[in-house]
């Protein structure tokens, strides 16, 4: 027993060390160690699965959830710099409307439109729509796995991007509710990932993986996505 209690004092111990330098470090700082995941195998599937209920790993290991000619999306996880030059990540909440993703906290982007010439630009041109930030100022470094959305039917590219030269944002009214600006610090935080409760599109009262970022609960695909970010960001920070 005691240990057991020296070693989980060491783990926090750990933590704690670790989240305080991350609160030093500049959003120069970061720009430089994060430019080192351009090279690095994506964790894929296995870090997905973290982020997944049971029932949702039991029918992809089985294989019943099939893609069915999946439309195409693009989405962004625009990192950049508060007013103390310290780095934060962009989510947004969705406003409520009559679909499945409805008053969810999500990233920007959005789906595939004519005019775009492949997933990046897609990506891109959604989070200039909905949250303002110029394509032209955004410094992508790399995209990393592809999630399934069974219920929208949808296949989604998630890009990590840079915003040094940040300007205010401005929210697409008809499609955003609010933004939400995650320190780094918390993002990294793994204490900030929990199991809660939740009723979704496919099943009622199961236990979900999330994460609570500033109060708000993020699951489903965009939790898979962050912590595939995340396990990234462990690699290098």
């Amino acid at each position: 027993m005691g240990a057991s209690l020296q070693a989980t004092k060491k783990i926090n111990s750990n933590i704690a060390e670790y989240l305080n330098e991350l609160g030093t470090m500049n959003f120069i700082e970061f720009t430089d160690q994060v430019a080192k995941i351009k090279n690095l195998p994506l964790p894929g599937s296995a870090s997905h699965y973290k982020m997944a209920p049971e029932i949702r790993i039991r029918e992809l290991e089985v294989g019943k959830i099939k893609k069915k000619n999946p439309k195409k999306a693009g989405v962004m996880a625009l990192f950049y710099p508060d007013h103390n030059d310290l780095t934060n990540l962009l989510l947004i909440l969705r406003r409520t409307y009559p679909g499945v993703h409805s008053n969810q906290v999500s990233f920007p982007g959005g789906k595939v439109e004519e005019q775009d010439k492949d997933l990046m630009a897609t990506a891109l041109r959604e989070t200039f729509e909905e949250v303002g930030a110029k394509p032209e100022d955004v410094h992508v470094i790399r995209s990393i796995s592809e999630v399934y959305i069974p219920p929208s039917n949808f296949e989604v590219t998630p890009y990590i991007g840079l915003y040094p030269k940040m300007h205010p944002f401005v929210i697409q009214e008809s499609e955003v509710a609010k933004l939400i600006e995650i320190s780094l610090i918390d993002f990294m935080d793994d204490t900030k990932v929990i199991t809660q409760t939740l009723s979704t599109s496919y099943a009622k009262n199961i236990e979900v993986p999330a994460f609570k970022l500033n109060g708000y609960t993020v699951w489903g695909a965009t939790a898979m996505m962050l912590n595939e970010i995340r396990e990234l960001f462990k690699q290098v920070l």
